[in-house]
């Protein structure tokens, strides 16, 4: 292929079309084989581009044939892929935005026929559109801005549907990836029937017991986990490494369901059983290897629920050995793993430790462009942590920087903004700031009340932060609106909250009492609202503007 190009580009003017597909041509073959460097790769496609968008047919979207469209939305997909090889992430999702763009009215139902080009048969664009939407989710993940790159997940599903013929392993596995695109947003009632599909057409298409079911039953468990369904997650693990074994399995795969298996089992309380599994798999790992730092973290975690800090310490510096030799070679592993040392080292009050931990990982994934959307999680567990040992001030940057990275990875509704939000309100009246304070309790709130739904224990009690900060305002007034929320929050409960209903009453009859104490006349009695029972999603922030 390099030969016959060199031989075009002597024989034909710089302009010509025919130079420009060949350079898309070689582009694409050179990628697919992964034979040449993204630099090399993106310069035949900004050739391409460059050919292409010169030509008079091809100048704009509005004015270009099909035929013409569709190279130039292919040349702009390589030159996207090549970017994103080459971590440019802003000229990839540039590239690929505008390849979509084209794409889009060349789609069925349109109103453009797919039909392009002089072949008989036709051209299809889906699986272009595909590729493209594929590469788009790539971009936004890297970026942080998983909810956008969700979305584009979702549409390469749709096509995917439109495409394969229906019980098509390939669809499977695509209703796999977007299960787990949800798991990994902790959106796991979305990913639960979109995994329960996968299965459902893995089964269908290779029967029960082919290794593609047996990845869709690992990722049920992990499922299950995050809904707190252990049961099931146990169940669906084990079937998971029956499938495995039965193939033969004994790598990766199947120490890694074990070990999930193990970490189950210490969400069930059978630490002891949990123990047991991971010494066997310690035997099996070779003794730098990062699955093993994995091995000693999930031992780690069944010692600290059973009250062993020694033994804990013991294994959280086993594995804290073997991560600092990996930290350059899986720097985003490591990083992750280091977050989860540190919330085992929190278990046993080392804080500092923890801290320490948390702040080396947080450099670390600063460092990697496609960990943006963890960054914020990172620094919001550095900022609790600080507000935990007292460190207010040192906590407010950290809490303030998680809000912002959080809203543009996981957007502004995520629950996780809203305990950071509820975080932030609690170190402004550590610092004597309730202004600020009603503020961010007020943010919390309505976040929670989406997210969570207005009777979440979280959800009341950044209820009850906020008539705390109207109460130490002097807004009696707001203040006693609030707290006889949070009373009839506590109240739909039932019996299992009669001590928080007590405590909430408690509370409403303190404001009272101090609201009654500051009015010096009959007109600011009658000024006093009455707690109102209903409210709608702007209402703390209303209350906040007052």
């Amino acid at each position: 292929m390099l030969y016959a190009f060199s031989r075009l580009e002597a024989t034909v003017p710089a302009n010509d079309k025919r130079l420009a597909l060949a350079c898309l041509k070689l582009g694409q073959h050179l990628e697919a084989s992964g034979s040449a460097e993204p630099s090399r790769i993106l310069a035949l496609a900004l050739r391409c581009l460059g050919i292409l968008e010169a030509s008079p047919n091809a100048s704009t979207s509005a004015s270009a044939s099909a035929s013409d469209a569709v190279s130039l939305a292919m040349a702009l997909h390589l030159a996207g892929s090549a970017s994103f090889e080459l971590s440019r992430f802003h000229d990839a999702l540039s590239f690929l935005s505008r390849s979509q763009r084209l794409l889009a009215p060349l789609l069925p139902g349109k109103g453009v026929a797919l039909v392009v080009g002089e072949e008989p048969e036709g051209f299809d664009v889906r699986p272009v559109a595909h590729a493209v939407r594929l590469q788009l989710a790539n971009v936004k993940t890297a970026l942080g801005r998983r909810e956008e790159a969700l979305a584009d997940m979702r549409a390469c599903l749709e096509l995917k549907e439109s495409i394969l013929p229906p019980g098509s392993r390939e669809l499977g596995t695509a209703y796999r990836d977007l299960a787990e695109a949800h798991a990994t947003m902790l959106d796991f009632k979305q990913a639960l029937p979109l995994c329960q599909k996968a299965l459902e057409l893995h089964e269908l298409a290779l029967g029960k017991n082919s290794v593609e079911v047996a990845h869709d039953r690992r990722l049920l468990g992990v499922i299950y986990t995050g809904l707190e369904q252990h049961e099931q997650a146990l169940e669906q693990n084990e079937v998971s490494q029956k499938v495995l074994k039965s193939w033969g399995a004994s790598g990766a795969d199947l120490i890694h369901a074990e070990i999930d298996a193990a970490n189950i089992k210490i969400a069930l309380g059978r630490f002891d059983e949990a123990v047991s599994v991971l010494k066997n798999i310690a035997k099996k790992v070779e003794k730098d290897n990062e699955t093993r730092a994995l091995v000693f973290i999930s031992m780690a975690k069944a010692l600290a629920n059973q009250e062993k800090a020694g033994d804990t310490k013991r294994c959280l510096e086993i594995a804290c050995d073997i991560l600092e030799k990996k930290e350059f070679a899986t720097p985003d592993k490591v990083a992750e793993m280091y977050v989860e040392v540190s919330s085992l080292y929190e278990m046993v009050n080392e804080f500092d430790k923890a801290i320490s931990l948390l702040k080396r990982s947080l450099g670390m994934l600063e460092r990697i462009p496609q960990a943006q959307h963890l960054e914020g999680n990172v620094a919001a567990r550095i900022g609790w942590l600080l507000l935990l040992t007292g460190k207010v001030s040192g906590a407010i940057p950290y809490l303030e920087d998680a809000v912002e990275r959080m809203k543009e990875s996981f957007g502004p509704k995520h629950y996780g903004v809203g305990y950071v939000y509820n975080n932030l309100g609690a170190a402004y009246m550590e610092m004597d700031r309730p202004e600020s304070a009603a503020q961010m309790f007020a943010l919390a709130k309505d976040i929670m009340d989406v997210s969570l739904g207005p009777h979440h224990s979280d959800t009341i009690e950044a209820c009850q932060s906020l008539a705390n900060a109207y109460n130490t305002m002097g807004s009696y007034a707001l203040a006693m609106e609030f707290q006889k929320r949070v009373v009839d929050s506590w109240q739909s409960h039932g019996p299992d909250a009669r001590d928080e209903l007590k405590e909430a009453i408690r509370l409403y009859n303190q404001i009272k009492i101090k609201a009654l104490a500051s009015l010096t006349s009959e007109g600011s009695v009658n000024a006093l609202p009455e707690p109102q029972e209903q409210e709608t999603d702007s209402d703390s922030g209303k209350a906040v503007q007052q």
